[in-house]
C-alpha cells in the first residue's frame, strides 16, 4: 500500500503530524485472554459499580422498565437492522418506525413525527435550525433561562457554528420572564421561541397566550417536553406550539451512564418539509396490501446539501422501537399510574423536608414529579453521606438550590429512609 501511494515508511505517511503529540512510549495492551478469563474480568470490573436508589433526576429518571422489551430489543432482526434503504425488505422496521411515530404524535397532538434524533438536547438544537430555515431571513433564536443546563449548552454550540443568534429569556421566581419575552420578541428578527415543559426545576409553567405573542410576529414555538408527562400534562399542540422536542428516555429507558437515549421532535403539517431525519409513510402495494415507505428525507444524503435543514444521518430506530414497545405495554391507563405514583411520592417527600424546617420551597409553583428545593446545608456533604447509604441524592443547582426527582420506583420507605439520613445530625 505504501509503494503504491509512493511513501517510503509509516512515519513517512505521518510526516505532517507535529512530533511533539506523537506517542512514543510502549503502548499498555494487556495480554490476551480466553473467553473465560474475559468473562470474570468484565464481571469484576462491573462490581465496582454501586446501584444507587435514584432519586435524582434533570432530564434522566428511573423510571421502570418492563422486562419483556429487552427480550424483543434483543431479537437479530431488530438489534442489527440498519437504515431500511429497501421498503420490500424492510417492512418489519419500517412499521415499527411508523408506530413509533404515531405513539408520538399522539403524545404531542402534532401531525408529524421524525425518527428520529440521537437525545433530546440535539433535537432541540435541530429544532431551532428548523424554525430559522422556516422563517428564511430571521436568524435569531430566544431560549428560556429555565431549559435544562445541558440542554442549553448544547443548543448554544450547535447554533454558534450554523450562525445563528441565540438570546436566553431570562427566568423569573424559577419560570420564564414572559414580560421580558414579549420585550425581545419586539426586535423584528426573531425566527422562533424555545421554551421548557416542565423546566429545570421541575415546575409546569403557565405558556397561556405565549403561542399568540409568538405567531403576532411571524415566529415559531418550540416545546422542550418529558414525553412522559404528556400522558396527563396539557400536551404542545394544546399550547399552540409549532414544534415538540425533548429526550425520550422517560419512556422506560434505564439509567445506564449516559445512553444510548432517543431524541424525539413533532410539529404541524406547516412545518413538516423543514423537519430533519426522515419519516415513515403508510401507503399501499400493487396488490392493495397495507405498507410503508420512507418519505420526505429532508437530510442531505437524499437532497442536494445546501438544500437539506440538518446533515443528520442517523434515526436512533433501535431506541424508537424501545419506546413503542413501553407505551404500547403500559397503554394510556399505565402511562397515567406513572405520573399519578410519581407525583405522590415527590409530594409527599417533598413535604416531609419541609416539614423539617431545613428546607423550604424554592418556588411556590405546581409540579409533577420533580422539585426544588432551597437549604443552608452543605448539599454535596449531603449526598455524599447518602451515596455511602446506597442512595443517590438530590442534583445540586447552586447558590443553595436542589433538586429531586421522584419516580413510580420509589417506595415510602426509601422515601422515608431518604428523609432519616437527610435530617440525621
Amino acid at each position: 500500500m505504501l509503494e503504491v501511494i509512493g511513501v517510503n515508511s509509516v512515519d513517512d505517511l505521518y510526516s505532517d503530524v507535529p512530533s511533539e503529540v506523537i506517542f512514543r512510549g510502549e503502548y499498555d495492551i494487556p495480554e490476551g485472554m480466553s473467553e473465560l478469563e474475559l468473562r470474570n474480568w468484565f464481571k469484576a470490573l462491573g462490581r465496582k459499580n454501586r446501584n444507587l436508589v435514584v432519586f435524582g433526576g434533570q432530564g434522566a429518571y428511573d423510571h421502570y422498565s418492563p422486562s419483556v422489551i429487552a427480550h424483543l430489543l434483543g431479537r437479530s432482526e431488530f438489534y442489527t437492522a440498519y437504515t431500511p434503504y429497501q421498503p420490500e425488505i424492510s417492512q418489519g422496521t419500517l412499521q415499527y418506525i411508523f408506530e413509533y411515530q404515531s405513539i408520538i404524535s399522539e403524545l404531542t397532538g402534532l401531525e408529524a413525527t421524525n425518527a428520529s434524533m440521537y437525545d433530546g438536547a440535539t433535537a432541540t438544537a435541530e429544532a431551532a435550525f428548523m424554525m430559522v430555515a422556516s422563517a428564511r431571513k430571521r436568524n435569531a433564536v430566544l431560549v428560556s433561562a429555565t431549559i435544562a443546563p445541558r440542554v442549553l449548552d448544547v443548543v448554544k454550540t450547535y447554533t454558534k457554528f450554523h450562525g445563528i443568534e441565540l438570546r436566553v429569556i431570562p427566568e423569573a421566581c424559577g419560570v420564564t420572564d414572559l414580560a421580558a419575552m414579549r420585550e425581545m420578541l419586539g426586535a423584528g428578527d426573531v425566527a422562533g421561541v424555545i421554551l421548557p415543559q416542565p423546566n429545570k426545576y421541575g415546575i409546569i409553567e403557565d405558556l397561556s397566550g405565549v403561542a399568540d405573542d409568538v405567531h403576532a410576529v411571524k415566529a415559531l414555538l418550540t416545546l422542550n417536553c418529558d414525553p412522559s408527562t404528556l400522558a396527563v400534562l396539557r400536551s404542545p399542540a394544546e399550547w399552540g406550539a409549532d414544534i415538540a422536542c425533548g429526550d425520550g428516555q422517560s419512556l422506560g429507558m434505564p439509567l445506564q451512564f449516559g445512553g444510548p437515549y432517543l431524541g424525539f421532535m413533532s410539529c404541524g403539517n406547516a412545518q413538516l418539509r423543514k423537519m430533519p431525519g426522515r419519516v415513515v409513510g403508510a401507503t399501499t402495494d400493487a396488490k392493495g396490501n397495507r405498507c410503508y415507505v420512507l418519505t420526505l428525507q429532508a437530510r442531505e444524503q437524499h437532497i442536494r446539501r445546501e438544500k437539506a435543514t440538518s446533515n443528520i444521518c442517523s434515526n436512533q430506530s433501535l431506541m424508537a422501537l424501545y419506546a413503542t414497545i413501553y407505551v404500547s405495554l403500559m397503554g394510556e391507563k399505565g402511562l397515567c399510574e406513572v405520573n399519578s405514583l410519581s407525583a405522590n411520592g415527590a409530594h409527599y417527600l417533598c413535604n416531609k423536608l419541609v416539614e423539617s424546617g431545613k428546607f423550604q420551597l424554592a418556588f411556590d409553583k405546581p409540579f409533577l414529579k420533580e422539585f426544588t428545593l432551597r437549604t443552608d446545608l452543605d448539599i454535596d456533604a449531603l449526598n455524599r453521606k447518602l451515596a455511602d447509604n446506597g442512595i443517590m441524592g438530590g442534583v445540586n443547582l447552586g447558590d443553595g438550590l436542589v433538586a429531586f426527582a421522584v419516580t413510580e420506583k420509589r417506595t415510602k420507605e426509601e422515601i422515608d429512609r431518604l428523609v432519616n439520613l437527610m435530617l440525621e445530625d
